[in-house]
């Protein structure tokens, strides 16, 4: 049988690597990275092809929904891989993204994370079926949202995270949050880190304006550790941040699974300089490009090898 095939995005090319390495390193299996030709033709069309063997492999295809474009090529290259003979497809999707319409709050609203989930369940089954891998996600209901017969696995980065996090200050540190939302991943984090939770309680001034209320935690003179599952504008994150300063907290540091980071936004965290540190795992294309600026990576490649292997590539 012939060894699994990696293919990838354009934006995932690094991370595709590094999970095939961490693939070897764990089970000794030899995975093939694949060559894909690229190009634009004048009037914006994509042309991609597969220019290794794809039939009777079993292909892993890494990509994330990091813009619609993106998603279309992970669509594309999933639909040629099953046309030309994948045995298997294993589809890594370290961010899924549309968080901001994961679900309708008024009539006549698109859930642009369900239609974008079906788009990818359209996707021809390979003889062995399609599985989806799918990391912190914003919503622990989307996986429902796939159809047919694939299967969406949510893998946690909760092992990476957490043993970066031990190290910051011995592990002395209050685990806050940048609003309600996360209250639920803080408290379990900071169980499982042995520390004290701090959450922040906002009051809504307007539809697109909140100030900080309260904390409920002493944090006077200690470290806080904010975090979040993504990190986009940043501007939660600066207000939170401001806010433990305030109360007394010595240094604040910030973590996430997914650093966005729109434009504008690193440089507005930057300008505020409130931060001792800014940690990101390496999910997200922007949050790579970042690291050359400042922002910390944790790699969540070992992740996803290990969801991997355990389904015996």
């Amino acid at each position: 049988m012939r060894s699994p095939l990696m293919i990838s995005t354009l934006a995932y090319e690094g991370f595709a690597r590094s999970v095939a390495q961490r693939l070897y390193a764990q089970t000794g299996v030899e995975v093939e990275l694949a060559q894909v030709e690229r190009r634009l033709f004048p009037d914006g069309e994509r042309y991609q092809r597969v220019l290794s063997e794809v039939h009777e492999r079993s292909v892993i295809l890494v990509g994330g929904t990091v813009s619609d474009a993106d998603t279309l090529c992970l669509y594309d290259l999933a639909c040629a891989c099953v046309k030309y003979g994948a045995r298997r497809l294993e589809l890594c999707i370290p961010y899924f993204g549309y968080s901001t319409m994961e679900r309708a709050t008024k009539a006549g609203e698109v859930v642009t994370a369900k239609t974008r989930a079906r788009l990818l369940s359209a996707i021809p089954l390979a003889d062995r079926g399609n599985h989806f891998y799918l990391l912190d996600l914003h919503s622990e209901g989307i996986p429902h949202y796939f159809e047919g017969d694939v299967t969406a696995q949510h893998l946690s980065a909760r092992g990476p995270l957490l043993a970066r996090l031990k190290e910051i200050n011995g592990g002395d540190f209050v685990l806050g949050s940048a609003d309600s939302g996360r209250a639920k991943w803080v408290e379990a984090f900071a169980d499982a880190l042995g520390v004290d939770a701090a959450l922040i309680l906002k009051r809504r001034l307007s539809d697109r304006q909140t100030e900080v209320s309260s904390i409920n935690a002493h944090v006077e003179g200690r470290v806080v550790v904010l975090y979040d599952d993504m990190i986009r504008t940043g501007s939660s994150l600066i207000q939170a941040s401001r806010a433990y300063r305030e109360a007394g907290a010595s240094a604040v540091w910030a973590a996430c699974s997914h650093g966005v980071f729109p434009r504008g936004a690193w440089e507005r965290l930057q300008a505020e300089g409130g931060f001792e540190a800014v940690l990101s795992t390496n999910s997200h294309p922007r949050a790579q490009a970042l690291q050359a600026e400042g922002l910390e990576l944790i790699d969540v490649a070992p992740v996803f090898a290990e969801a991997l292997a355990a389904r015996a590539m």
